[in-house]
């Protein structure tokens, strides 16, 4: 093992096991913005400073660490939404808290990273099979929403979190053209405020 490969290990080792993890997908974070999601646990074992036996010990695959590192973001960029969007009509609000995160995605090379064409598989992916994520696109959903049950409203949460992936794969646009097109096709029917009819 190399002497920074040992002095990583002997850091974590004094530190709390919830920290070391932390500190994990913040550095991780970074290779994913340089080398994209598929990133090996190798190359982030050495980001780290540890070996790659060590890393495992915090995460036993790459994919678990994946998925960690986009749990953490969704917890963030929620609580960044949730804090800067305060709309009371549910369809705006609905529509500016999916630009909002978008904005927020787009905004730091490490997640954009994830959504060019090599990676947006991968992320799909995660994204969609994320509980975490699922659950910050209930809260985008707001307690208006028509939908009335749990189990709808879970499709629905589902359905937004494929919106907001397929845009950030596939950008619609200039901003105002998305905006234009998150609250014509997207939040009448996820909202349920009005028929598309009537957003012409």
């Amino acid at each position: 093992m190399s002497e920074s490969a040992t002095a990583g290990a002997d850091w974590m080792r004094g530190t709390r096991r919830s920290a070391v993890q932390d500190r994990i997908l913040e550095i991780a974070g970074a290779v994913f913005g340089d080398r994209g999601p598929d990133a090996s646990m190798s190359q982030i074992a050495a980001a780290v400073g540890c070996s790659r036996a060590t890393l495992y010990r915090y995460f036993d695959g790459r994919r678990r660490l994946q998925v960690a590192y986009v749990d953490r973001v969704a917890r963030r960029i929620s609580a960044a939404v949730a804090a800067d969007v305060v709309v009371e009509d549910p369809g705006e609000r609905f529509t500016e808290s999916v630009l909002t995160a978008l904005e927020h995605v787009r905004a730091e090379p490490a997640l954009a990273a994830w959504f060019v064409p090599r990676g947006a598989g991968v992320a799909s992916e995660l994204a969609l099979s994320s509980e975490l994520i699922e659950r910050a696109a209930v809260a985008l959903l707001g307690d208006e929403s028509s939908a009335p049950a749990d189990g709808d409203r879970l499709d629905a949460a589902r359905w937004v979190v494929r919106v907001i992936v397929s845009l950030l794969a596939v950008p619609g646009g200039t901003p105002a053209q998305e905006r234009a097109t998150i609250a014509r096709f997207v939040a009448p029917v996820v909202v349920g405020r009005r028929g598309l009819a009537d957003t012409r």
